[in-house]
């Protein structure tokens, strides 16, 4: 800010300055008239023009720095501006923004993240202040184990309370590090909260345990998470390499199709048809409440990636709503069931 100069200095003044004037130009010094002087009198009780004067400019000049500096300590303290399209105070969010961005939403469970879909679970033991608590990690490969595990809520307690999602409390999803190896599994839970589930690792590595659950909480409110862990199988471990992206995989003598182009930012169909020897399969059944389920990993952190079904067929093929949370490589596990046995047929997609 510019500041003012005192008005003593101003140049549009005329005739000569009063004694009152120069006094007060010159401080708080004694006054030099002879004791009882009149019109000395006179002038220290009734002040001239040139006195109002310059007391009103010096009162101007310091009630203009004190609101100068009031405004500048507003504008320091991230008061938004009018016009400035609601941009948060710093500290008022967990994340900051570029200047002159206007008002925007985040995608569910990504604050702050780019646009996209929803950011994959999985990826903590821990989130939402719900832990997955196993009571061991380390298994040995081909041998059937009994996996047991807990989940802890906010107040360090067992959770026992579920809702019903796809028929199940809780779905389990154990897979490789690379990408291999796909189980579906349903635990059991007992009364005091811990789940347990026969589980069989066939070959040595890395393998990751989702627990895909909806919790209720004390007032009857439901929180859709998925934790992972990791578990390890003691021996030489040769990862696979990813096969290569297809629309058509063969399982059990089924030979299963896909449709659509998933992307990054919206929701896009997709609908996967099964064919037994070159004729669609009319005979599907239901499974978990729809015609299919559908589990899609990110290759690199294996983020698990909701996927939503259509309840009904659509023109014979099962309809899924997939948004890609990145660009990047995935491996879609699509389960059907013909005849009562469940089937898994599994695909490479990539998303530019």
């Amino acid at each position: 800010m510019t500041r003012e100069q005192p008005a003593a200095r101003e140049t549009g003044r005329t005739g000569p300055v009063s004694g009152a004037a120069r006094r007060a130009a010159d401080g708080p010094s004694r006054d030099r008239r002879p004791a009882g002087d009149p019109a000395g009198s006179a002038e220290s009780a009734v002040p001239d023009r040139g006195t109002v004067r310059l007391a009103l400019t010096v009162g101007g000049l310091v009630l203009a720095l004190l609101a100068g500096f009031g405004l500048g300590r507003m504008d320091g303290g991230g008061t938004p501006a009018a016009g400035g399209g609601g941009q948060p105070a710093a500290g008022a969010t967990d994340h900051s923004h570029p200047p002159g961005t206007g008002p925007h939403e985040h995608p569910t469970g990504a604050p702050g993240g780019p646009a996209g879909g929803a950011e994959p679970g999985g990826l903590s033991v821990s989130a939402s202040g719900y832990t997955l608590v196993p009571t061991g990690t380390t298994l040995t490969a081909g041998r059937a184990q009994d996996f047991r595990f807990q989940v802890r809520g906010p107040d360090r307690q067992p959770v026992t309370g579920y809702a019903v999602v796809h028929e199940k409390p809780l779905h389990m999803i154990v897979i490789r590090r690379d990408l291999g190896g796909y189980q579906h599994l349903h635990p059991t839970m007992a009364m005091d909260g811990t789940w347990s589930v026969p589980l069989t690792l066939p070959a040595p590595g890395v393998w990751r345990a989702y627990a895909d659950f909806t919790a209720l909480d004390g007032s009857g409110g439901q929180l859709p998470l998925t934790l992972g862990v990791d578990l390890v199988v003691a021996g030489d471990y040769a990862p696979r390499p990813l096969p290569a992206a297809a629309r058509e995989a063969t399982v059990d003598g089924f030979t299963v199709t896909y449709e659509g182009t998933p992307q990054v930012g919206a929701s896009q169909p997709l609908l996967f048809r099964v064919f037994s020897g070159g004729n669609p399969v009319a005979a599907l059944e239901p499974y978990l409440g729809a015609y299919g389920h559908l589990v899609v990993l990110r290759e690199g952190d294996l983020g698990y990636v909701h996927v939503h079904p259509e309840p009904e067929l659509v023109g014979g093929a099962v309809k899924f709503w997939l948004a890609a949370p990145s660009s990047g490589r995935y491996r879609m596990y699509f389960d059907f069931q013909v005849a009562g046995a469940v089937h898994t047929a599994e695909f490479t997609l990539t998303v530019p």
